[in-house]
C-alpha cells in the first residue's frame, strides 16, 4: 500500500495535461509504470487519482457484491460511471480525460491533494471553498472520526 503525502497547486493547459510536481512523481515512482485510474469522487466535484493496485483491490473488494441485488448493481454503474485508465507520460504529465475536467469544474488552476493512498484532483476554487466550509466543524469531526478508536497513541 501507498502512502502519499502533500498538496500541490498545478495547472493544467487547454488539452487537460497537468505537471506532476516532481515531489509527488518520486512518491509515485514504485507504481509509475503500472498505471493509474481516474474517476469521478462518490462525495465530492472532484477527481480521485488512484494507483492501480489499489483500484484492483477496490474492485476485488466491489466484485464480492450481489449483483441480484439492485442497489448494489446500481451501485456499481454508478461508481465506474466515467472510469478511465490513465499514464503519467515520460515528461511526468497527467492528460485528464475532458469529460472528466468539465464534470468536476477544472479548468486551469488545478489542486493536487494527497488522501493517504490516491490522489484528488480539484478546481483550485473547489478545494478552497470545500477546505473553508469544513473548517468550522474540524475539531468536532477528528474528535468523532479518530478519538475512540481504542488505540492509543503514546
Amino acid at each position: 500500500m501507498i502512502n502519499f503525502i502533500g498538496t500541490y497547486d498545478c495547472k493544467a493547459d487547454t488539452k487537460g495535461r497537468v505537471m506532476i510536481p516532481v515531489t509527488l512523481k518520486n512518491q509515485m515512482a514504485p507504481v509509475l509504470n503500472k498505471g493509474f485510474v481516474i474517476k469521478r469522487s462518490v462525495f465530492q466535484p472532484c477527481l480521485e487519482l488512484y494507483p492501480m493496485e489499489e483500484w484492483n483491490l477496490l474492485m476485488q473488494k466491489m466484485n464480492k457484491k450481489n449483483r441480484f441485488r439492485k442497489k448494489n448493481n446500481d451501485f456499481i454503474r454508478r461508481f465506474s460511471a466515467g472510469v478511465k485508465p490513465v499514464e503519467i507520460d515520460a515528461t511526468g504529465r497527467l492528460l485528464i480525460p475532458r469529460n472528466l475536467m468539465d464534470i468536476a469544474g477544472i479548468s486551469k488552476h488545478v489542486v493536487l491533494s494527497s488522501t493517504i493512498n490516491i490522489i484528488e484532483i480539484w478546481d483550485k476554487d473547489s478545494y478552497e471553498k470545500v477546505l473553508e466550509e469544513t473548517a468550522v466543524n474540524f475539531a468536532e469531526l477528528a474528535e468523532e472520526v479518530m478519538g475512540d478508536d481504542g488505540d492509543e497513541l503514546s
